[in-house]
């Protein structure tokens, strides 16, 4: 069994699913189901409130019983499932309810492949950021695919994409499995477990999590107002796709070169320079607003995204007993990738509305301070 290649092959196709999810799902409820935007917002805010509780507290829980597969399957199973419930689902009280069960299982199987991916680099012989680039290219299809269908047959096809893609990471769970996956955490393993507390416990831990929190919180801006902003630009709409694209393809050069670039340094010195890249990259949109700096600020997402995921994720494995990985994954899917998300974008509409500019230089409230808790603890914790 190809460790290597199962890794890269999950990644690319749940990142496909993803790249289906992210930028289309709001648009196919208000087109296809007919919600206003407001009821759209809403019911896309409570998914992400219930996709929180769940990388929280169901698939921490679920990850103590059963292996790394089962658990894929699981999730895959589930979301499949609850996805159907959209097809005679109308109105705003039952998409909301549906919307809440997909947030359930879906979003899990993310911190569910990561933590399968830490698992393996653990055992040795696995390059993460080889596999994770898989991951990005699956998106960036995702994204150029959709759009030039939905041009032809309509924001339907939104949803049967979806379908599609969960049915795909159904039949990738039926193909071998590397060994290390297939492991039943015991009953001492289950007890270590069983609560975060000790998560708390191990040296530096709650200061790495709370400064990836901050840096992926951070994105919030360029997530929710990114086209937007591109728009009030005058940029025409055909060249928007790609001017987005330009950060994914950024990141995934990065994550394909991540196992041998910078290897020495610690998780600190990779995280201040993600936290530098960061402040530099929403600093030149406010300061410059016009398309060309915007696009050469897209370069700085393979620093303020991929290079902050990347070093959390090493120090994860390099620090973190394997029966904590799924409880780290949980917090850090549903804090960093979620939850700081979320709040930081009422506060960019808010200010975007008074300037655009200013929505993007709020987010240094983030990365000033993750600099500065950067340089007072690195030396203490030796992170």
């Amino acid at each position: 069994m190809n460790n290597q290649r199962w890794l890269s092959q999950n990644f690319f196709t749940f990142f496909i699913t993803w790249g289906i999810f992210l930028p289309y799902w709001t648009g196919w409820l208000v087109d296809a189901k007919h919600l206003t935007v407001s009821q759209a917002s809403v019911v896309m805010g409570c998914g992400l409130l219930a996709r929180a509780t769940s990388n929280l507290f169901f698939f921490p829980t679920l990850a103590k019983y059963v292996n790394n597969k089962r658990l894929i399957t699981i999730l895959a199973v589930g979301a499949l499932l609850t996805a159907l419930l959209y097809i005679p689902s109308t109105g705003f009280i039952a998409l909301l309810i549906v919307t809440i069960l997909f947030s359930i299982f879906y979003p899990a199987l993310l911190p569910a492949v990561e933590s399968s991916a830490a698992t393996l680099v653990q055992h040795g012989n696995i390059h993460y950021g080889k596999s994770r680039s898989y991951g990005s290219f699956g998106f960036v299809i995702a994204v150029l695919i959709i759009s030039m269908l939905t041009g032809v047959f309509g924001k339907n096809v939104i949803f049967w994409s979806m379908i599609i893609g969960l049915i795909g990471m159904l039949l990738m769970q039926q193909l071998a499995t590397p060994k290390e996956l297939l492991v039943v955490p015991t009953k001492d393993q289950r007890a270590k477990s069983l609560s975060m507390k000790m998560l708390w416990s191990i040296k530096g831990f709650p200061v790495v999590l709370f400064i990836v929190i901050l840096l992926q919180g951070a994105h919030a801006s360029y997530y929710s107002y990114g086209y937007i902003y591109l728009e009030d630009l005058h940029v025409d709409p055909f060249y928007m796709g790609m001017i987005i694209n330009i950060a994914v393809i950024c990141e995934i050069l990065y994550f394909m070169k991540a196992d041998t670039f910078l290897t020495k340094w610690r998780s600190s010195s990779l995280l201040l320079l993600a936290a530098s890249g960061s402040s530099l990259r929403w600093l030149l949109i406010f300061m410059f607003p016009n398309v060309w700096v915007f696009i050469a600020s897209q370069t700085l997402h393979a620093l303020s995204f991929a290079l902050a995921h990347y070093a959390f994720i090493r120090y994860l494995t390099q620090t973190l007993p394997k029966e904590q990985i799924p409880n780290a994954q949980g917090l850090y899917s549903a804090l960093a990738m979620g939850l700081s998300t979320a709040i930081l974008t009422f506060l960019g509409g808010y200010l975007y509305e008074l300037s655009p500019g200013l929505s993007f230089a709020a987010m240094l409230i983030c990365t000033v301070p993750a600099i500065a808790i950067l340089l007072l603890t690195r030396t203490k914790y030796q992170y």
